[in-house]
């Protein structure tokens, strides 16, 4: 039989809020991201950045479209792995590096106009190995694509 002696205590644990992250470390991403050439290329912007989650958000423009007219599924799953580190990054000390091992995306529906947003999560924060999903969002709120991927310290 199990023993909830200590139950008080686990549920206090688990309903702590996350750390905050400073609105300076916050500017710092948003810079780093800025400092990427292909991030720059392709236009992507930090839209905010908690602990273990990561927003990224891209405005449709005629270059990014493949032949059909909607966005390329490149650069949507380049949002989704750009969204993915940051979140990552949250868990890691400064000296600290990962590179993707896998990515897997859903496409789900056409983006032929405005914002594409993706929200980034780390399912798993491991001491060498973390899962990630991502969902990508339109302007209208409707999902677009998905992602799962893992990431490594390397």
């Amino acid at each position: 039989m199990l023993n909830f002696n200590h139950a008080g205590k686990f549920v206090k644990f688990i309903t702590m809020p996350a750390p905050e992250i400073s609105e300076e470390n916050k500017e710092r991403a948003r810079n780093a991201l800025h400092t990427l050439p292909f991030a720059r290329l392709i236009g992507m912007e930090l839209v905010d950045i908690r602990m273990g989650e990561a927003d990224v958000k891209i405005a449709m423009r005629d270059d990014l479209r493949q032949p059909y007219g909607i966005l390329h599924g490149g650069v949507t799953a380049t949002l989704i792995d750009t969204a993915m580190a940051f979140a990552v990054r949250t868990h890691l000390d400064d000296h600290e590096i990962t590179t993707s091992v896998d990515l897997t995306v859903h496409y789900l529906r056409p983006h032929t106009e405005g914002d594409a947003v993706c929200t980034a999560k780390v399912v798993r924060p491991g001491k060498r190995v973390f899962t990630v999903t991502a969902d990508v969002f339109n302007s209208k709120g409707k999902l677009i694509a998905t992602g799962l991927s893992t990431y490594m310290k390397v």
